[in-house]
């Protein structure tokens, strides 16, 4: 298989390594998820991804239930992905795939400084390049950071992986009838107010018109056929 992409941004939630549960790590997703990134690592595409923090610490869920300040707790979610960042790193580097942390926040001892041409670099060069701590401003998701990294590195398309086929018009884990969207586009997203990624994120896609194709990266071999051109999700884009 050849990739149809020279350069992708892979975006995934803290909750993709953390197996059936909702909270901590599943050395099996972890290895499951690695294996795919090996697998579209080995079609010769240059790829970033930003990872969540939910797994290990949820700032919403602080300022409701513990009455934490917006900003403290924000931050603290941006050391939650610097965790996960770090886990997922070691085990790409033990499979013997270069790979490289880039932090928005300045941690010199888990990762590099995020600059942008440095990061340009290390894909060209062959890296994985994993960007973590979100935007380094609170307030912002990491679906923001990661349409923001997409754009700062050129990457053609944002792959969004899920625990779903796709995106649908409400929860299919809660509702049989729930419609799945083969095609959509960025105003009717953010008109229906579809929980794919959150407004700015998707506003900050559509000005600049990247694309976004959600799926589930739970399915084996998924990630690395939708690279190869199968159509196996949703792709969100300016038109359908």
């Amino acid at each position: 298989m050849i990739s149809k992409y020279k350069r992708i941004l892979l975006k995934l939630s803290g909750q993709i390594i953390s197996g059936k549960n909702k909270f901590g790590f599943s050395k099996t997703a972890l290895n499951n998820l690695r294996d795919e990134i090996i697998d579209a690592y080995d079609l010769n595409v240059e790829l970033g991804i930003v990872i969540g923090g939910g797994n290990v610490f949820r700032g919403k869920d602080a300022v409701k239930d513990f009455s934490f300040n917006r900003v403290i707790a924000d931050y603290m979610g941006m050391l939650a992905t610097l965790f996960n960042a770090s886990l997922l790193r070691n085990a790409l580097e033990n499979a013997k795939i270069p790979t490289s942390v880039m932090s928005a926040i300045p941690f010199i001892e888990l990762a590099e400084p995020f600059i942008r041409r440095k990061a340009i670099e290390y894909l060209e060069e062959g890296r994985i390049v994993i960007f973590a701590c979100g935007t380094g401003n609170p307030f912002f998701t990491t679906d923001t950071a990661g349409v923001l990294r997409a754009l700062e590195i050129e990457s053609e398309i944002i792959l969004k992986g899920t625990k779903v086929k796709g995106v649908y018009d409400k929860d299919p884990n809660k509702f049989k009838d729930a419609k799945f969207f083969e095609k959509l586009t960025y105003q009717y997203v953010i008109e229906q107010r579809l929980e794919v990624m959150d407004t700015t994120a998707f506003s900050l896609a559509m000005i600049n018109k990247l694309p976004i194709f959600v799926f589930n990266i739970l399915k084996k071999g998924f990630l690395s056929r939708i690279l190869s051109g199968d159509n196996l999700g949703s792709i969100v884009s300016d038109r359908i």
